[in-house]
C-alpha cells in the first residue's frame, strides 16, 4: 500500500471528502474527535476539542478542514481548571455519512470495513498515543474490547504492527510491542505536527 493511498467509506461518491481530509477525520474519530447529530432531520457536524496547550495541533486540523468551518478555533473553559481549544464544522451531509459509518445507537464504534493509511495512523497517534519507555500505548478505552481487537487486526494487516490489550483500571487499551512501536514511528513520522513530535521521543 502506497503512503498516499487512502480509503473512503462505502457509497462515498459525490461530495466526498478528499483523501487527506478523510484521513484527518477518520484518525480523529479513532482518537478524540466527535461527530454530533441532533435528531434524524439534521446533518452531523464534526468537533475537534483538545487542551489549550495543543492549540497548534487544533489549528493544523482546522487548516485541513477549514472549508467546512465557519468559526476558527477558540479557547473555551472546561470543567475545573481545564482550558480547551476547539472548533466545529458546519452540519453537512458528508459528516452524516461518516456518522452513520462510525456510530451505532449513539455510541462511537470501529467500522469493520475500515482501512488504515499512514496519515490516519498519524492523526490517531497524535490524538491518543502515549510513550512509555520503549513502547507506545494507544488510549482506546472509549471502544469496547471487541472493537479494540479489531483495531489490533487492522494494525497488523496494514502495517505489521503487533500489539496487546493492556488493562487500564476497568478498561482496556492497546500496547504496541517494542518492534511495533518502531514500525509505527517509521510510518507516522512524515505526518507528525511539530508540537506533537515529543510523542515520538
Amino acid at each position: 500500500m502506497g503512503i498516499l493511498t487512502y480509503f473512503l467509506p462505502p457509497g462515498n461518491t459525490v461530495g466526498s471528502l478528499p483523501s487527506s481530509q478523510h484521513a484527518v477525520l477518520v484518525g480523529s474519530l479513532l482518537g478524540d474527535g466527535t461527530l454530533r447529530r441532533q435528531g434524524t432531520r439534521t446533518n452531523a457536524l464534526f468537533e475537534a476539542n483538545h487542551s489549550f496547550r495543543s492549540r497548534a495541533y487544533v489549528d493544523w486540523k482546522y487548516r485541513q478542514l477549514r472549508m467546512y468551518v465557519l468559526t476558527p478555533p477558540r479557547r473555551r473553559k472546561g470543567n475545573g481548571k481545564r482550558v480547551a481549544y476547539r472548533f466545529t464544522t458546519r452540519s453537512l451531509p458528508v459528516f452524516t455519512q461518516y456518522h452513520a459509518w462510525f456510530y451505532r445507537n449513539g455510541r462511537k464504534r470501529v467500522p469493520r470495513n475500515l482501512q488504515l493509511s499512514p496519515l490516519i495512523l498519524a492523526v490517531w497517534f497524535m490524538d491518543d498515543g502515549a510513550k512509555s519507555r520503549s513502547a507506545v500505548y494507544l488510549n482506546t478505552q472509549q471502544f469496547p474490547k471487541r472493537d479494540q481487537e479489531t483495531l489490533q487486526q487492522f494494525l497488523r494487516k496494514s502495517f505489521g504492527i503487533q500489539s496487546t490489550l493492556n488493562r487500564d483500571k476497568n478498561y482496556w487499551r492497546l500496547r504496541l510491542s517494542v518492534h511495533g512501536t518502531q514500525r509505527l514511528k517509521r510510518f507516522v513520522h512524515p505526518f507528525i505536527v511539530p508540537c506533537m513530535r515529543y510523542k515520538l521521543r
